[in-house]
């Protein structure tokens, strides 16, 4: 190695130039080698691949240390810096005194070191434990190769287990999910298999356990029946169902699952939680109850100064508005309700001017930034999304997972206010209710608003639903439609679709059109003019500020395919454009993307047009879109500027958490607005297509619905009125709490 022209410490990510035997021209290598000095001999092996900026490069995938041979080598390797504490004057003459014997005198005998003038006894302890360090990382890089383990996953690897690696490995690879970040259960089972160990061990059936609740979460489940669950282990681990329920109680004893006894309609039946998840159904149950306390409110007194904020605001309640008012007034929690065009923003504002003529504080919040922004502007008031409102810190006390962050927030530094009000509530999961309401200290009100017909949270749970089932909190529903709202065939037929009324698609309306086609192609080259020429000037938006929604992810209509059709119609392919491209998905510059999960570690900021920094701040969310700036290969680094001009700078190590967004699927739509909607929609499984499925669709768009393909298909998704089974038991907690 004659020189290292960059290294990442993180992760161990380096360049170097390596200078073959019998060649004068240096090659360009690159990987992970968090271990290797300048000086050092090595014999790699890889992939000889053309960089677009630097050219050839030798893309290493597996590499050992060759000891150097003779004194210069040894000499020159002691004098680049890879002993701490040894210099090339040192160096010199630590290789002088011991020769060919120098390597074996630093790992063997070290305290003859100090024989030498200038080196005492604790320094040569020190180049002694320096070596030896080195060493032990170069072995343990060495071992993880035969089992095909990255390089960057091998440094976290020895990291967290040093010189215990082996027999951590050997024993039990699947204790590598619990303790390093990024790790999962296919990752462990695939090194456990490499290793030998048995299908049927212990220590992989309790991992597969653990990770089949994982898996259930991320369809929406809070816990699953023990029979469930059982099945599906007996799949995915291809084991008998009789080593699982003895396994099961284990984990239970030890407080890992939390196992609840039901009695339903067929008998007994036994949920199955991870325990945190039991915790966060528990916790958000309590603290709800102990919010919900009554409040004295002179009825009379409410009524007169409602009658002057009508005046004031120029707006006239009907009686199930006055209602809602009333019942914010007189309770601890309270639950609004409704569709579009009913009326929630007009009653939000006469509760927000109710409070605020008696001197009462209001913090508002909702999910996501959009919903936020669009709080902002129909209140005339700062709202903010609940991760801001609880102030993100930087880190979990592990300082190892950024998926899950901590709040500054809590029990023990709450908010200051007197009432939240929260927007888009059916969006929030299980656990970030759990983190908000920790920050609500008793004697806080507390509003919640939402759609009960809109699709359920990403998350894990049910929350608004399974709140309003329970029947303890005082709740109104909205339902007339105002005559402004009548005049909108979006808003007509969102409450169409909602009841399981057919809807009219004659092409008479002024913003809800449908264009049938049967061919996927057509529909995609329908899909394609309609969001770069045709609707951009019937909304006056711009191509960007258009949003294809759809049902699924796979298939011809799907999102991923919809996105590279639409990345070639709409940002195509240019020499002015850089590109980056990972993953089979190619990133290029004016990309609309998506962040798709939680980061609580990405920095943001937000500068002026001179580039002063106005705003900063921490985390990037499920569901955040910008756009591509700038891509820098130098430095290995895209900017992307989201919502509400935040720059965030992605390493090219983190782009794993951007996808395309040209086309999403019409969950991760939730809480957004868009001027104009399209929707390629021809068939898929009845599973995703539903009525609330189609109803969310619907109510993301301000101006403009287009439906390209199947009428039959709508009329469909009308009419299927099934939804996703969620196993959530917020609802049953809620009503232990009040016995």
């Amino acid at each position: 190695m004659e020189h290292i022209k960059f290294r990442n410490a993180e992760n161990g990510y380096t360049i170097f130039m390596l200078t073959r035997p019998g060649e004068r021209e240096e090659l360009t290598c690159v990987g992970v080698f968090p271990d290797l000095s300048e000086g050092e001999y090595v014999r790699v092996e890889g992939d000889m691949i053309t960089h677009v900026l630097y050219g050839e490069q030798l893309q290493v995938s597996k590499y050992e240390i060759c000891v150097p041979k003779d004194k210069l080598a040894m000499e020159r390797y002691l004098g680049s810096g890879a002993i701490k504490g040894i210099g090339v004057t040192m160096a010199a003459r630590i290789v002088a005194r011991f020769g060919d014997d120098t390597f074996r005198i630093l790992e063997r005998e070290p305290e003859r070191l100090a024989e030498i003038k200038g080196i005492s006894e604790r320094m040569a302890r020190e180049f002694h434990a320096s070596f030896q360090e080195k060493q032990g990382m170069r072995n343990a890089m060495m071992y993880l190769q035969q089992y095909y383990i990255s390089g960057e996953l091998a440094v976290k690897i020895y990291k967290q287990y040093g010189d215990s690696m082996r027999e951590v490995l050997e024993n039990n690879p699947y204790q590598l999910i619990e303790d390093i970040n990024g790790i999962g259960f296919k990752t462990a089972d695939g090194i456990a298999e490499k290793m030998g160990i048995s299908g049927e061990s212990e220590y992989r059936i309790r991992a597969g356990i653990l990770y089949a609740l994982q898996l259930a979460a991320q369809s929406g489940h809070v816990y699953l029946p023990d029979r469930e669950l059982i099945r599906f282990c007996t799949g995915l681990l291809e084991v008998q169902a009789d080593s699982l329920s003895h396994i099961i109680d284990s984990l239970s004893i030890e407080r890992k699952l939390k196992i609840v006894k039901k009695v339903t309609d067929d008998g007994e039946e036994a949920q199955v939680y991870s325990w945190p998840s039991y915790f966060a159904e528990i916790a958000v149950a309590r603290m709800l109850c102990n919010l919900n306390t009554p409040v004295n409110a002179d009825e009379v007194q409410i009524m007169h100064r409602l009658e002057s904020i009508e005046k004031n605001l120029d707006i006239e309640l009907d009686d199930i508005q006055r209602l809602a008012v009333l019942t914010a007034a007189r309770n601890g929690v309270m639950i609004l309700t409704g569709g579009p065009g009913t009326g929630k923003t007009t009653t939000i504002n006469a509760i927000i001017n109710l409070f605020e003529s008696r001197g009462l504080n209001i913090l508002l919040a909702a999910p996501t930034g959009r919903a936020a922004k669009r709080m902002t502007e129909a209140t005339g008031r700062e709202a903010r999304t609940i991760h801001r409102l609880l102030e993100v810190t930087r880190m979990n006390p592990d300082g190892n997972d950024f998926r899950h962050g901590i709040f500054a927030r809590d029990e023990s530094n709450p908010l200051e206010t007197d009432v939240v009000i929260i927007d888009e509530v059916s969006m929030v999961d299980i656990h970030l209710m759990n983190a908000l309401l920790r920050a609500i200290p008793v004697g806080t009100r507390l509003i919640l608003v939402g759609d009960g017909d809109q699709l359920p949270s990403v998350g894990p749970g049910n929350v608004l639903r399974d709140i309003l089932a329970s029947g303890v909190f005082a709740s109104v529903c909205l339902t007339k439609i105002f005559r402004q709202a009548e005049e909108s065939d979006i808003v007509v037929n969102a409450h169409k679709i909602r009841s399981g009324m057919d809807i009219r698609l004659d092409n008479k309306s002024k913003d809800f059109f449908i264009m049938r086609r049967s061919d996927p192609a057509v529909i995609i080259s329908v899909v394609s003019e309609l969001v770069r020429d045709k609707l951009p000037r019937y909304v006056e938006a711009t191509p960007m500020d258009i949003q294809v929604l759809t049902p699924m992810r796979k298939g011809e209509l799907g999102v991923e395919n919809m996105n590279r059709m639409l990345q070639d119609f709409l940002n195509p392919k240019n020499e002015q454009k850089v590109e980056y491209a990972t993953r089979g998905i190619v990133f290029r510059e004016g990309d609309k993307v998506m962040q798709i999960r939680n980061n609580y570690q990405m920095e943001w900021e937000v500068r002026s047009a001179r580039g002063t920094i106005l705003d900063s701040g921490m985390g990037i969310y499920n569901g955040d879109i910008g756009v591509i700036k700038k891509i820098n290969r130098f430095a290995e680094e895209m900017e992307v500027l989201f919502d509400e001009n935040k720059t965030v700078y992605y390493p090219f190590s983190s782009t794993e958490d951007l996808e395309h967004a040209y086309a999403v699927t019409i969950h991760k739509s939730q809480g957004s607005e868009y001027p104009a909607v399209v929707m390629p929609i021809l068939s898929g499984p009845q599973m995703l297509l539903t009525r609330n499925l189609l109803y969310t669709a619907v109510t993301r768009a301000t101006r403009c619905v287009t439906i390209v393909g199947s009428e039959n298909a709508i009329h469909q998704m009308i009419a299927n009125a099934n939804e996703q089974k969620r196993y959530t038991g917020l609802c049953d907690r809620i009503r232990e709490c009040m016995r």
